[in-house]
């Protein structure tokens, strides 16, 4: 065997054997999966089980996350969280910012929503900064 055809990690203590395609007598067993092996399982599990996104569901996404900084939503374990006003704001000029970003890129449907939502995040930013606040 030439010094060409000689594997170039050798030199360095490791030899990598290339295996695919080989059957096996004996199956090894799969080592059990790391905490990284297992969230990105878990993750992958999750993404499956949810519908693909889209337009509605990303904005949609943000309007509830800014209910929930509002106080208007439960979290898992049954409670409304006390609002954070700044939270809600930054995600209603997020969606602002959106609206502005996309103005005649956007399907009809898709632009009345957003117009929907946002009108509707002002009214419930108003109402609960007025009866939560003072």
């Amino acid at each position: 065997m030439s010094d060409e055809e000689k594997d170039p990690n050798a030199e360095r203590g490791f030899v990598v054997i290339d295996r695919r395609g080989q059957e096996s007598e004996e199956e090894t067993p799969a080592p059990s999966p790391t905490g990284l092996e297992t969230a990105t399982q878990d993750a992958a599990a999750t993404r499956d089980a949810l519908p693909p996104i889209d337009f509605a569901g990303f904005v949609h996404s943000i309007a509830i996350t800014t209910l929930y900084h509002l106080g208007l939503v439960e979290s898992e374990g049954g409670e409304a969280p006390a609002p954070n006003f700044e939270l809600a704001r930054q995600n209603i000029d997020i969606l602002e910012m959106l609206q502005e970003k996309t103005r005649g890129n956007l399907e009809p449907e898709e632009a009345r929503l957003l117009e929907t939502l946002l009108y509707d995040l002002h009214m419930r930013f108003v109402e609960t900064k007025r009866t939560r606040s003072g």
